[in-house]
């Protein structure tokens, strides 16, 4: 039976670019949506951008533009990155449009009529330089529990407490700098509590993965809490009916988005002159289509407690399924800008086939919220091992023996049917793992298939066959079972490897894969010339990315505005993935290893093709070296020759696109053009160690 299914991703925030983080969700959601399509099934996948908060009002007023406009062009952005991961979103929206308003005010309203929203004064920290409240994630003070310095207004990163802002010692105002004060406000609630008996037999009935359903359990035996769904003007969202200066709060009409992006793509397809565009089909209590949405652990508790009970609120039916994974490490460790490891989409496209990725995400997303780990060493092994070394030297060692021995056409018959059948009958298998998820057991058992076609191959030895005039017809048959265990293993994996298999049809000469091709052997049929399907992966390409990424990092940090800092902070309070480690303590010993010598500059230029960087030429006294540093915002080349700096000497070289540098100088600064270069004190002399 044909199954309806509406499938979505988390949406991206439209404060930043799309990065590793995304890009692990969205292709996790894609392999099972091509999987499903490949199956037969009626699959509309559609997301959107986040776009709401105070985040883009701030960003957007840094920029000099409306939000608008901002916004716009960043749905643009993160549509295009997607699309060169071979992500294919039938529609990809913005949580800004008139669909989403439409629907988040009629969700209010009905929630509100049924005696599920309140109101209640809030008092809040209130910036009164810039007259707005204060976010937990836009203010920041001393720790009530540890007193550590610098904590958010919501956890402390030393000690871990959670807290309210309030309660923070010496507060401070990210957006101003300004000391905020309380002041009490007004705002909507939706009363949670009245949706805890509901949400605890919703989560027990198999909507979200065990361990998901164990934890947010655990929200329901503390007991909910209403939900404040409201923010004070000024705001960037949609005004709550009846007010003039209540918003929405982001997370209310965020997941709407996903109705929102579903109804705007149906009015788009709709045929001329039509009433109804189906959307009630997918959204109506008991509706017989599926929803499903793929999300990061660290929103789960907006998507399996509020979302659910707010649907049922107003009227609408719940998802069918939540899939939940975890986050992304590289070598173990969380993305960081400093290692080059937080790598965004546009960046990688520039170095390694998206392929690559698809593949290597795939063999390690098992359905389930456990971190991912990227192994750079393990990526680039993992990729030739199995895509080049495995699956498309089946292809290799076989075709050119049809081609110019056969005219390009393959046997008759098969002359080992049972091992065509020992392939085929995996596919039960193979396809319960791609519907959980587990798509790393599934490259496991395709990739142990196509361990059985290489030994096949390598037994029948065709090569040797050749030799032998007298055994020509066993050639043919020998080459035409091995490209059918090729087809076979190319049809398992076109969800993964969507333009591999694509280039696999055309060099079959056959139609697009569907999995009902696995019941026929391709056989009397004429092939195409084969071409490389994929290259080797190099490790230099791959080091040559970090490099890319710490120079974009570097960039981007010492440019970065207060604004863009808040932005940042404020993406991920709306439940980004976080991109970097919180600071991490380092013993008297480490810092010890680090060598700081007083450096003259001896010579400064600008770097074509980086817009905020420098080469200066350092002399130690000693030797010279040559740095780049981000600073060019704050300081023109001829303002720093003659002047004397200081230097991290013991730096690893590390190799740029622009050359190699040789150490760090050292400086302060919030970006633009406040960035100040750290110098020694007069006498100090090129060489001197700084203590």
């Amino acid at each position: 039976m044909t199954r309806r299914i509406l499938v979505t991703s988390a949406l991206p925030n439209a404060n930043g670019s799309i990065h590793l983080g995304h890009l692990l969700e969205h292709i996790q959601t894609d392999i099972w949506v091509r999987f499903q399509r490949l199956r037969g099934h009626a699959v509309t996948y559609v997301c959107a951008d986040d776009t709401h908060g105070t985040a883009t009002m701030l960003k957007a007023e840094q920029e000099g533009v409306p939000a608008e406009q901002l916004i716009e062009r960043i749905r643009l952005e993160h549509a295009s990155d997607f699309r060169g991961f071979l992500v294919e979103h039938d529609n990809y929206y913005s949580t800004h449009s008139p669909e989403n308003k439409a629907l988040a005010e009629l969700i209010f309203t009905r929630l509100k009529d049924r005696g599920l929203i309140f109101t209640r004064a809030v008092e809040q920290l209130y910036d009164p330089a810039r007259e707005m409240f204060l976010a937990d994630r836009f203010v920041k003070g001393n720790c009530p529990r540890c007193g550590t310095a610098d904590q958010y207004g919501d956890n402390c990163e030393a000690c871990g407490a959670t807290y309210d802002a309030t309660e923070l010692g010496a507060p401070r105002s990210l957006i101003s700098g300004a000391t905020p004060v309380l002041r009490a406000s007004d705002h909507y609630f939706f009363d949670l509590p009245q949706y805890a008996d509901f949400l605890r037999a919703w989560l027990g009935s198999g909507t979200v993965q065990p361990e998901v359903a164990n934890k947010l359990n655990e929200w329901l035996d503390a007991g909910l809490k209403p939900w404040d769904i409201s923010r004070d003007a000024p705001y960037f969202g949609f005004l709550i009916p009846g007010t003039t200066d209540k918003y929405f709060y982001v997370w209310l009409d965020a997941p709407i988005g996903y109705m929102a992006s579903f109804r705007n793509y149906l009015a788009e397809h709709a045929a001329p002159g039509a009433n109804d565009t189906g959307f009630d089909d997918y959204w109506a209590p008991g509706a017989d289509a599926e929803v499903h949405h793929f999300i990061g652990k660290d929103i789960v508790n907006f998507h399996a407690l509020f979302w659910p009970a707010m649907l049922d609120g107003a009227g609408f039916r719940t998802p069918t399924r939540i899939h939940t994974h975890g986050f992304i490490t590289v070598d173990g460790t969380k993305m960081s800008k400093s290692r080059g490891t937080f790598i965004n989409a546009g960046t990688y496209l520039k170095h390694l086939r998206p392929e690559y990725l698809r593949y290597y995400f795939a063999a390690k997303l098992n359905g389930t919220i456990d971190d991912i780990d990227i192994n750079l060493e393990d990526f680039v092994a993992r990729v030739n091992a199995d895509l080049v070394g495995k699956i498309v030297n089946i292809a290799s060692r076989c075709a050119g023996f049809i081609t110019r021995q056969f005219d390009g056409r393959l046997a008759d018959a098969l002359p080992d049917p049972e091992l065509r059948a020992r392939c085929v009958a995996a596919a039960d298998a193979i396809a319960e793992r791609y519907e959980r998820g587990d798509t790393a057991r599934a490259v496991r058992e395709i990739t142990a298939l196509a361990d059985l076609a290489n030994q096949y191959i390598a037994e029948q030895a065709p090569w040797t066959l050749a030799r032998d005039p007298a055994r020509s017809a066993d050639v043919q048959a020998v080459c035409t079972q091995g490209l059918e265990l090729f087809r076979i293993l190319m049809i398992y994996l076109k969800p993964i490897l969507p333009a591999m298999a694509e280039a696999s049809e055309a060099f079959l000469a056959v139609a697009p894969f569907t999995w009902r091709d696995l019941d026929t052997p391709l056989t009397e049929h004429r092939i195409n010339p084969f071409k490389p399907l994929v290259a080797r992966m190099d490790m230099a390409d791959v080091e040559q990315l970090l490099a890319d990424s710490r120079t974009e990092a570097g960039v981007s940090n010492a440019a970065e505005t207060p604004a863009e800092a808040v932005a940042s902070s404020a993406a991920e309070a709306a439940g980004q993935q976080p991109a970097a480690p919180a600071t991490p303590t380092i013993s008297i010993d480490d810092f010890l290893k680090v060598e700081l010598r007083v450096a003259a500059i001896v010579a400064a230029e600008t770097v074509d093709g980086a817009d905020r960087l420098l080469r200066l030429t350092l002399d130690l006294g000693d030797s010279r070296r040559q740095v780049f540093a981000g600073i060019r915002s704050a300081y023109q080349p001829d303002q720093l020759v003659g002047r004397m700096t200081v230097v991290v000497a013991n730096l690893a070289p590390r190799k740029m696109k622009f050359g190699v540098s040789e150490g760090m100088v050292l400086a302060a600064g919030p970006g633009g053009e406040e960035i100040f270069l750290l110098a020694p004190d007069p006498g100090a002399r090129p060489g001197m160690i700084v203590r």
